[in-house]
């Protein structure tokens, strides 16, 4: 049986559809965490992507695992465990990049932004890295954690 080509099978429109939709929702999760954590609670900004960062990347998971890529990967538990690692691995380098530009961003970048007293540019920033790590944690996440190359028939 013959396979797409990489190229065709990354710029499947209904899977990048998706995978963004469920990217939305999982930075909606970490911005209002981020959100949360420095602006309410003076965590700072690093810490409070941490946290974002991981409840984040679970729960895309777990949607990206059901409905983006429910066609792909093995089942049983054994399975799930070991995408999950995998796409954990995965977002090591999307996230690493996420934090470089959020580092940059707040504390090499001497800018602000509030709105009544509240101090909105960590959010803006977070969200600047986290456009810019999607794209990579996509072609990552289609090729290691789901394997969809060699997998789809033509």
């Amino acid at each position: 049986m013959a396979t797409k080509p990489t190229s065709e099978v990354l710029l499947e429109r209904a899977r990048i559809g998706q995978f963004v939709s469920v990217g939305v929702v999982g930075a909606g999760i970490e911005t209002v965490l981020v959100a949360v954590l420095t602006g309410l609670m003076g965590v700072g900004p690093l810490a409070a992507k941490a946290v974002g960062a991981e409840a984040s990347i679970s729960t895309m998971f777990v949607v990206n695992d059901r409905w983006t890529f429910a066609d792909e990967g093995a089942a049983g538990l054994i399975a799930c465990v070991r995408r999950w690692l995998k796409s954990h691995a995965v977002r090591i380098v999307g996230l690493s990049v996420a934090f470089s530009v959020l580092y940059v961003l707040t504390s090499v970048v001497s800018y602000s932004v509030q709105l009544a007293g509240f101090e909105l540019w960590p959010t803006i920033a977070n969200c600047i890295g986290i456009g810019i790590g999607m794209s990579i944690n996509y072609v990552a996440e289609s090729l290691f954690t789901w394997e969809v190359v060699g997998d789809t028939n033509v």
